[in-house]
């Protein structure tokens, strides 16, 4: 049984293969030579051929764990992002929330502060209020007894002579006397 080796390098070959010699035959020594160059490219060759397919594997490896992690990070980001803007809504709402409790503080605070003023100056007003009051009443008063005096006045003119008026002069002039005596 023959086998693909023989069928492929002719028999007379054998027997130049068993001694050495110089084979004149081109299309023979073409054959061998390029095995031969074939087997020392593929025995030496192979240290290169790995070494630079290992590095291929490596420059591969390193862009897919690139692109992992730029992919990694870009599924990251949008995540940062919602949650940063989640955070920036609490607090807008906490701001907005302070704002208008402060709004409504100083509002009540406005409020009560009128309503002092109004109180006080209500209470300024009934004071003025009060103080005419006694200033008029204490004009009337003084008219009053102006008049009075007027007329008692006028009343005793009219009903004293001048013998009665002497008298009460008199009378009073002794009061007068009486009194400077005892605080003597």
């Amino acid at each position: 049984m023959m086998n693909g080796i023989d069928f492929s390098i002719p028999l007379n070959f054998w027997a130049i293969a068993n001694g050495f010699g110089i084979n004149t035959n081109l299309l023979e020594t073409n054959l061998i030579n390029s095995g031969v160059v074939s087997g020392l490219s593929v025995y030496l060759g192979k240290g290169v051929l790995s070494n630079l397919l290992k590095n291929r594997k490596l420059t591969i490896l390193d862009t897919i764990r690139d692109a992992e992690e730029r992919y990694e990070e870009a599924t990251d980001k949008p995540e940062q992002a919602k949650t940063r803007l989640q955070q920036a809504r609490i607090k807008a709402n906490d701001i907005r929330m302070n704002g208008l409790s402060q709004m409504e503080r100083e509002k009540q605070d406005l409020i009560d502060a009128a309503d002092e003023d109004s109180k006080r100056l209500e209470d300024s007003k009934n004071a003025t209020i009060r103080f005419e009051k006694q200033r008029a009443i204490e004009q009337v008063r003084q008219q009053v007894s102006h008049l009075a005096l007027e007329r008692a006045l006028e009343t005793l003119k009219n009903r004293l002579s001048s013998e009665s008026h002497s008298r009460m002069i008199d009378h009073n002039i002794g009061l007068l006397r009486a009194m400077e005596s005892t605080i003597k």
